[in-house]
């Protein structure tokens, strides 16, 4: 009988890979959210999410340098993290204003909306 479960298993790790090789390009003391990545890859936003909170510990990803569309920090499970990813940033220069709200038009990431999607897409390959 035919297993369709390394089909199933396939097709999240390769998107997920997909969105980290983006993730891990993100220049210091820039910003995109979890929507910009989306569009990139073909997915929505809460999937872009769901990769953040999946990244494989002691992996080097930049993750902090994924925020919501408003240019928040987006609350983590439990409540925790978003000290943490706010305390970075800073340190990378990105500022806040009042509101927690990081201005995106002076700290997002622009060059990445002239990249290939191509560049970016499903590293099937990889796992088969």
């Amino acid at each position: 009988m035919l297993s369709l479960a390394p089909i199933l298993v396939c097709k999240p790790l390769s998107l997920y890979q997909s969105i980290y090789r983006i993730v891990e390009r993100i220049p210091y003391g820039k910003v995109i959210s979890y929507g910009g990545i989306a569009r990139i890859v073909g997915c929505s936003a809460r999937q872009v999410g769901y990769a953040m909170a999946a990244i494989p510990y002691g992996q080097d990803l930049p993750w902090h340098r994924v925020v919501n569309s408003r240019g928040e920090v987006s609350p983590r499970k439990h409540g925790q993290g978003d000290s943490e990813q706010k305390f970075m940033l800073l340190s990378e220069g990105v500022l806040f204003d009042r509101k927690g709200r990081i201005d995106l038009d002076k700290h997002g990431w622009e060059d990445i909306h002239d990249a290939d999607p191509d560049e970016f897409e499903s590293v099937d390959d990889e796992y088969r």
